[in-house]
This record gives C-alpha cells, sequence and structure tokens, in this order.
C-alpha cells in the first residue's frame, strides 16, 4: 500500500513564493516526502524590485527573469500556469480561473487543485485609492507584464521626440516618492543618456521632464528623513521636479489635476502611491483583512481563520508588538519564507511551531548609475549607519544576489554573475524593442 504524501501548494511566485517553493522542493519535493506545487499566473518570475529597470529597458525580462518550469524540474517542485480565483476551505482546494489564449480560446477551463497545506504569496498592486481616471490613464509597476507596457510607451515617446521637428520635450509624471518612483525617476535619466549611442540622439536629458509627486510632505516617507533629504538632492541634480504636499485628484487623458485646481501636464503617467493586496482577497470574503486588504495572521505566519493556510509576502498583516504591520519589503519576503518554511516542515514532523520576528536590516534606494544611498541596521548595536556612493550600490546588488543564491544557490549564482559580466560586452546597455 502507498502511503499518501502531503501535498504543498504555493501561490504566488513572488521574492517569498519562489524561494519557498525552492527550499520545500529541495527539502521534501527531491525526496518525496511532499509535493510541492507553485501556482502563478506568470510563466516566469522577475525580482520585484527591479521591475522599475525593466520599465526603462536597463533590464530584459525576456532574458534575465526565471522560467518557473524550467527552475521546477531542477529543484524538485512542480509548476502550474494559472491565476487564483477561489478558495474552499471544507474541500482543501483552490480554483485556478481558466487560461485562454490571444483569441480567448479556453485552452484549459477552471479548476481545482488540493492542498495539505496552502501558502498564500500573492503579493500586491498598486492602491490608486478610488481616483478617477488612474485605471484608464496611468501606467503600473505591478508585474513585467505591466513594466513591460511603460518600456514601449517609452520608446514610441523618444522616437517621438527624436523624429519630430516641432516636439521639444517628453513630460513623464509619476505618482508616489516611494523607493519605486524615486528609483524609476533616477533611472530614466540614465536611458535617455544613452539614446545617442543608439542613433536618438536628439532626445536629450534636456528635452526631458519628470515631476515626481508625492501627497505627504517629503519623498521616501518610509525612511530616515537623511536618506530621504540625500536622495531628493541627487534627484533635484538630475533634473526632476519633486513636488511634495500635492494630491492628485484626477488623472486625465493629458496629466494629472491636483486637488488645487492645478494641470501637472504628461505624456506619460504613471502610479505607484501606495499599495494593496489583490481586491479579489476581500471579496472572498474569509480572511481577516487590514485596511489595504492584507491577510492576517498569528505570530508563526499561519492565517487567523486556518491553520493549514499560511500567508507571506506583501499580501501578509502581520502585526508586530508595537502594532504596526511588517513593511511590504523584499527582505520581509525573504524572511517570512525562511519562517514559514521551518513551520510546514516542523508542522509535517509533529513538532512546535516557531515565532516570526521581522528583522529590520535597513533600506536602501538606487538612483542608478548616479548613487545608491540608505541606511543599514547595525546587528550588535541596532543603530542605523547612513551610507551612499559606491559602497551603498555594492551592497544594494548583494541583496539581488542573497535572493538568486536562495533560488538556484551558490554555484549558480556566481555563473549567472560571470554571464551577466560577459553579456554586456555584447549586448546593448538598454533593451531597444
Amino acid at each position: 500500500m502507498t502511503l499518501k504524501i502531503p501535498k504543498i501548494v504555493i501561490v504566488g511566485g513572488g521574492a517569498g513564493g519562489l524561494e519557498l517553493a525552492t527550499q520545500l522542493g529541495r527539502k521534501l519535493g527531491k525526496k518525496n516526502l511532499a509535493q510541492i506545487i507553485l501556482v502563478d499566473k506568470n510563466r516566469t518570475h522577475i525580482w520585484k524590485p527591479l521591475l522599475h529597470e525593466v520599465a526603462t529597458g536597463s533590464l530584459d525580462a525576456d532574458l534575465d527573469g526565471v522560467v518557473y518550469s524550467a527552475h521546477a524540474a531542477k529543484h524538485g517542485y512542480q509548476f502550474q500556469l494559472g491565476t487564483f480565483c477561489g478558495l474552499t476551505a471544507e474541500d482543501k482546494s483552490i480554483s485556478v480561473a481558466p487560461i485562454t489564449d490571444e483569441t480567448g480560446k479556453v485552452l484549459l477551463p477552471e479548476r481545482q487543485i488540493t492542498f495539505d497545506k496552502l501558502v498564500i504569496a500573492i503579493g500586491s498592486v498598486s492602491n490608486d485609492f478610488n481616483t478617477p481616471g488612474v485605471q484608464e490613464n496611468c501606467f503600473f509597476l505591478d508585474s513585467h507584464q505591466q513594466a513591460n507596457r511603460f518600456h514601449h510607451a517609452l520608446l514610441d515617446s523618444f522616437t517621438r521626440v527624436h523624429q519630430s521637428d516641432s516636439i521639444n520635450e517628453l513630460n513623464i509624471a509619476i505618482v508616489g516618492a516611494g523607493a519605486t518612483g524615486v528609483e524609476l525617476s533616477a533611472e530614466l535619466y540614465h536611458v535617455t543618456d544613452l539614446l545617442k549611442v543608439y542613433g536618438l540622439s536628439k532626445m536629450t536629458a534636456d528635452k526631458l521632464n519628470i515631476y515626481l509627486i508625492e501627497a505627504g510632505p517629503r519623498i521616501l516617507p518610509a525612511l530616515t528623513e537623511r536618506i530621504a533629504l540625500s536622495a531628493r538632492n541627487e534627484l533635484a541634480q538630475l533634473g526632476v521636479t519633486v513636488l511634495e504636499n500635492t494630491r492628485i485628484n484626477e488623472a486625465t487623458a493629458t496629466g494629472f489635476l491636483t486637488s488645487e485646481g492645478k494641470l501637472i501636464s504628461a505624456n506619460l503617467m504613471l502610479w505607484a502611491a501606495g499599495i494593496k493586496a489583490p481586491d479579489f482577497i476581500k471579496q472572498m470574503d474569509f480572511f481577516e483583512l487590514n485596511r489595504a486588504n492584507q491577510i492576517k495572521v498569528k505570530k508563526d505566519l499561519r492565517s487567523t481563520v486556518n491553520d493549514d493556510i499560511y500567508v507571506i509576502g506583501d499580501s501578509c498583516a502581520f502585526e508586530q508588538a508595537d502594532g504596526t504591520f511588517v513593511p511590504p519589503r523584499a527582505q520581509s519576503a525573504h524572511q517570512m519564507a525562511q519562517c514559514a518554511e521551518k513551520n510546514i516542515i516542523n508542522d509535517l514532523n509533529g513538532q512546535p511551531s516557531v515565532e516570526y520576528v521581522y528583522v529590520d536590516h535597513g533600506s536602501l534606494v538606487n538612483l542608478s548609475d548616479y548613487s545608491t544611498v540608505g541606511s543599514l541596521m547595525g546587528n550588535l548595536t541596532k543603530n542605523s549607519m547612513f551610507i551612499e556612493g559606491k559602497v551603498a550600490r555594492f551592497v544594494y546588488m548583494s541583496l539581488y544576489r542573497m535572493h538568486q543564491k536562495a533560488i538556484h544557490g551558490t554555484g549558480k549564482t556566481m555563473a549567472l554573475w560571470v554571464a551577466e559580466k560577459l553579456m554586456r560586452v555584447v549586448r546593448p546597455r538598454m533593451k531597444l524593442h
């Protein structure tokens, strides 16, 4: 008689979900101690903090992405393409929406996937706060598909200015001066400087006008004032117009309308102000949620309504001792994946769970090739150390290498680093298609 092995289903292949699937695949899947299934609506993974580079063409998602199916075959888990759309706790199953082709033809009908343990790692989406016109007129950076959409529009705009005798400027307005908005602003100036190398010499940086709009009193509100001030100075030197204490009432076809009735004209508009868990989580009416639709969890990352369901990453509402929720950062997702891995294995072995404790290692903001600023948290003193320049850039890039190590292992991560160095010799420095 064949013993039934437990089935662990992970929904969402972002930073936390992919790391968890990889580690459980290595420790359980390859040894046939559990069946690990990763479900994601995309076929490839891109580390979300790098989506602003995909949007500008500094990073090619087609070349730098991780293909889930190929990665799964090497690391002991299975991959199923599909969009999570429902949950039946009684049957311990999730629903996955139909898969259609480009014409709308159904390739695979809606299906159910049963589980013994479920991990929800669906990430977050931009929160437009129901601002009129945003959905119709703005770009977002929630996925690499959306980043590619912005990239294509950006290339069209570059070409339009370059080939026109009468158009002398390109206006780009970005709402939300968190890390995404700040890093995108700097990256846009970086790629504009590269255009002359690739024949678009008339589209120069002096024709680029970027408006970075923040409703609060300063940019980077989640970080220290010193980091924010340093980043603001760097952006000012590049030419970015920073508009703080500026609330947007409406997005129109020609720009953003502020609460004071002023129109900020823009050819391209991007919304990066705040995040929330996808709305369908609220519509399920199953979990306890906070105001950002994030799913409330217990101290061991199990949902408050079902002990067989864990939640990690941006969709997780983990309340800390001071009453605040763990911030939606890549380092949070990484730490949650490690804790969930321990607890799932402990649970299968009949051992007690461990509590999740968020450790803030600091924050870094990468201003393209111009600068990097941020702070590191001292492990011994718990004090924050301000860093900038090349040292900060090195630490910033090491965060991505840590993510690669978690999903590929040390050997392949080193090989990828060497390959990236070699590819810079033959590949354009920006994607031009």
